[in-house]
């Protein structure tokens, strides 16, 4: 798939939870890549304090009127410039990255997608997808609180919404893994996940009991997004140490050592 990289003008920067904010950026008539959900971009954070780029997962792509879109934690200097972006600078962006979640295609299939913190970003994108193929999802967030939880008015637009956070001020007090009106009472044949490791260690071991194909978005430092840095590897069952910017970072959950 090819790559590009753009100075992108910001189309517009707000917040959207109590430490997030939603960066959107222009191409202006540049041309638009063909993005599959569960990509990534690396970009340059204003600041002259930043050197590398930072790893942000796509969060929403409209080719109509060439606009991508990112969830931005705000975590250190570099997020922290980015989510300072002022409306009309611009931003420079390497994109598309990596390999994304596979699409279905077949209407009788029940996707779960599982999210946690920050790490819902890609799933937008995701849903809106299947949701092109005639398939609504069911989506499962975990949060610290209420205040963590992020744009689901914008999420409900593609399916169900299930919610639990760590304090109880939303949904079901716990982890995603413990929502037992969801996973007690439906059936899924295929989840996508994608959050904090050990969230996702524990939504793995869920998808291998219950026998449903399940793939995740690792969250690894990647600070080339080419595979030329060696900073993101990842040892797998499969082909022993890959790097999650480039073989990724997407995988089956059957190809990591977790469950092993």
């Amino acid at each position: 798939m090819k790559k590009y990289q753009y100075d992108l003008r910001v189309a517009d920067n707000v917040k959207v939870g109590t430490n997030t904010v939603l960066l959107t950026l222009s191409f202006d008539g540049k041309t638009f890549p063909d993005i599959v959900a569960g990509q990534f971009a690396e970009l340059q954070a204003p600041s002259d304090k930043v050197l590398l780029r930072r790893p942000i997962s796509i969060h929403d792509a409209d080719p109509d009127n060439g606009l991508v879109s990112f969830l931005i934690q705000i975590v250190g200097e570099g997020s922290r410039s980015l989510a300072q972006a002022a409306i009309g600078q611009t931003v420079n962006a390497v994109l598309p990255l990596g390999n994304g979640f596979s699409y279905l295609t077949a209407h009788s299939v029940r996707p779960l997608l599982i999210g946690g913190g920050v790490g819902v970003a890609p799933l937008l994108l995701l849903g809106r997808r299947l949701s092109e193929y005639g398939v609504r999802p069911t989506f499962l967030f975990g949060a610290r609180n209420a205040g963590a939880l992020v744009r689901l008015d914008e999420f409900s637009r593609y399916g169900n919404i299930f919610v639990t956070t760590e304090d109880g001020s939303a949904g079901e007090k716990g982890f995603v893994t413990g929502h037992s009106l969801l996973l007690d009472s439906e059936c899924f044949d295929r989840i996508y996940s994608c959050g904090p490791t050990p969230m996702m260690k524990a939504v793995a071991k869920w998808a291998m009991e219950h026998e449903t194909p399940c793939e995740v978005s690792l969250e690894h430092k990647m600070a080339c997004g080419i595979g030329a840095c060696l900073c993101c590897v990842e040892d797998t069952a499969d082909e022993g140490n890959v790097c999650v910017c480039k073989d990724g970072p997407v995988f089956p959950i059957e190809r990591l050592k977790w469950l092993h």
